[in-house]
């Protein structure tokens, strides 16, 4: 598998197969493709994964691209202005991503979803009880909305975050919720009461722009039903 990354404000990923390779993305992914693609759409690994992902905020349903023959070419878009993000899971291991972050990746990764491990990270952190996990050998494209940041955390050390600006963290991350502290800080400074707490080691992605306070934004633009 080979690809090239497109554009720079609406990105794409073009990628090119052989005969045999494989790749998937969630339902309406793909922008454009050579006659020599197959697709396949299902659960990808059977009706409660396909729930589980339903659950964490991304589609039921999968769709595999196939190559019939060499050199068979399929792109995928981003939704957002934004990056795309390659991602080697045969050096990363795993990553445990938020919904929505997800774009495509070779047949050989794994996607499932992932608990936070405290009731009130869920309850709290913006993004409910599941996060997506991927996993495997292959190689993963992610959606970040605006730039990318990459912070490598040491052991014990904290990073606070939005968790609108909040992409991927490696599982030996720890993933918690805190309040914000001080009464005008949550009236008045704009974050709400709640702020995503990281403690290292481990590596953290994210992303400059908020997709919902951004979309929050616009809608003040939009003309009343009055």
């Amino acid at each position: 598998m080979k690809y090239e990354l497109i554009g720079s404000i609406m990105p794409a990923v073009e990628v090119t197969l052989d005969s045999g390779e494989s790749m998937f993305t969630q339902s309406g992914g793909m922008c454009w493709m050579s006659d020599n693609v197959s697709m396949k759409t299902n659960t990808r690994g059977g009706l409660l994964k396909g729930l589980g992902r339903k659950f964490a905020g991304e589609s039921m349903f999968l769709t595999t691209y196939s190559a019939t023959s060499d050199h068979a070419v399929i792109g995928f878009s981003s939704t957002v202005a934004g990056e795309i993000l390659p991602i080697d899971f045969s050096q990363y291991g795993s990553l445990i991503c938020q919904k929505g972050a997800f774009l495509c990746a070779e047949d050989s990764v794994n996607t499932q979803v992932a608990f936070t491990k405290k009731i009130s990270s869920g309850l709290f952190g913006g993004e409910g009880f599941i996060l997506q996990k991927l996993s495997g050998t292959g190689i993963g494209f992610l959606e970040v909305d605006g730039n990318k940041v990459i912070k490598d955390l040491a052991p014990g050390e904290v990073l606070k975050v939005d968790t609108g600006n909040l992409v991927a963290f490696e599982e030996s991350v720890n993933y918690e919720v805190e309040m914000i502290k001080g009464g005008m800080n949550i009236f008045l400074g704009g974050e709400g009461l709640f702020i995503t707490r990281l403690t290292g080691p481990g590596r953290v992605i994210l992303q400059t722009q908020n997709i919902a306070e951004f979309a929050g934004r616009i809608t003040r633009y939009f003309p009343s039903s009055n």
